[in-house]
């Protein structure tokens, strides 16, 4: 399979079950269900759908800010069997589309320090850290902010 087979589309509540298995199986500290379905109409809450059955999502917010817009990815996570086909990136790219199509400027994250692979395909997408923030997690694990400019984004002027 590949991600040419995956299809991205904006998440309905009769996604939210499918969306929180994933979640429990990618997460030592998942979100709940109410959660994502406090974010359902957030302009981009996406799921990666293969054959009927969603393998990966997105959730991501703006908030208005003097002109210049924020973007907050604040969950993505693709289902362990289907990682490494490009699913993640191609969520990440869509909902950073779709960002910047509501006005977003600015789009920031959290990371995990010691998450590589999130923190290369961030680094890919041109997000860069800004700050540490320390014991962000449950189990006291630092996070990274990063931001990324959106227009560069686009542009293709990142990384």
């Amino acid at each position: 399979m590949s991600v040419a087979d995956v299809t991205i589309r904006r998440a309905e509540r009769a996604d939210l079950l499918a969306v929180v298995r994933i979640e429990r199986a990618c997460f030592s500290d998942p979100w709940p269900h109410d959660a994502f379905e406090r974010l359902l109409e957030e302009p981009a809450f996406l799921v990666a759908e293969r054959a009927g059955a969603v393998v990966g999502f997105v959730v991501a917010d703006r908030t208005p800010n003097h002109g210049r817009d924020i973007g907050h990815v604040k969950d993505l996570a693709v289902h362990p069997d289907a990682r490494g086909e490009g699913i993640g990136r191609t969520l990440l790219r869509s909902a950073l589309a779709r960002l910047r199509a509501t006005g977003v400027a600015v789009a920031r994250l959290e990371v995990r320090e010691g998450n590589d692979p999130a923190r290369s395909l961030y680094a890919d997408e041109g997000f860069d850290p800004i700050r540490r923030v320390g014991g962000y997690y449950p189990d006291g694990e630092d996070a990274l902010v990063l931001v990324v400019d959106l227009a560069a984004w686009a542009d293709g002027d990142v990384g």
